[in-house]
């Protein structure tokens, strides 16, 4: 693709007429109809009893694991919404475990320790556990914890997607301002003019403002070579 395969701007005057469209999304994220969760426990009675805890609450249980490098093939297999994860298994602990699955953004994890000892906790966090929980517990400490490590978890995303569009856009309105540039000095149109052109071959011709800009960009620097 190059500058050569749009039309050509308008003179400086008649371009001014030109009248910028707009265009909105309103698609929506839907959530699940259910909470998928991967547990990983190794002592047998607890993950059975975890697992009817969460069953009763709606909760569907998509992968049992009794250490913490099958809690992870598990993770990746199912990509739940939610991986319980004991602290201390075989293998692979849990907190090597959490630290895999947040390094590969797979699902909030939920921490189970009989400890409760602030160094654990701290390591556990340091791993990418949103939550944990403390053994002995009710049906009454899960789901509360539950709500709390999917919260953190998407208000983490949330963020880092807020970052990452906000790099997006400032990458587009550098290459925009250069592709405004070259559009001003080849065909004398106006600052305001340049940018409506970049805008509204955008929309015609179904491309981001950021894949035109370049266009126009690479086309000027081929003149350049040429010259």
């Amino acid at each position: 693709m190059s500058a050569a395969d749009f039309p050509e701007p308008e003179s400086a005057q008649s371009a001014e007429s030109v009248e910028a469209e707009a265009s909105t999304d309103g698609s929506a994220h839907v959530p699940p109809a259910t909470t998928r969760v991967v547990i990983a426990e190794d002592e047998a009675l607890i993950r059975m009893d975890l697992k009817e805890m969460l069953e009763e609450e709606g909760y569907t249980v998509v992968g049992e694991a009794g250490d913490g490098r099958q809690a992870v093939e598990l993770a990746r297999e199912h990509r739940p919404d939610l991986c319980i994860l004991d602290v201390k298994m075989p293998v692979l602990d849990g907190i090597s475990a959490a630290e895999k699955i947040a390094e590969e953004s797979i699902a909030p994890v939920l921490m189970l320790t009989a400890f409760s000892q602030r160094e654990l906790v701290e390591r556990a966090r340091d791993a990418g556990a949103m939550a944990y929980l403390v053994k002995p517990f009710s049906k009454s400490d899960v789901v509360p914890a539950i709500e709390m490590a999917v919260s953190r978890f998407t208000e983490l995303k949330t963020l880092e997607k807020e970052v990452a569009d906000l790099s997006q856009r400032l990458e587009t309105r550098k290459l925009v301002d250069r592709a405004k540039s070259v559009l001003q000095t080849q065909y004398g149109l106006t600052e305001p003019a340049a940018f409506r052109w970049i805008q509204k071959t955008s929309m015609d011709r179904r491309l981001s403002m950021q894949q035109v800009a370049e266009a126009v960009i690479a086309d000027a620097e081929e003149r350049k070579k040429q010259q």
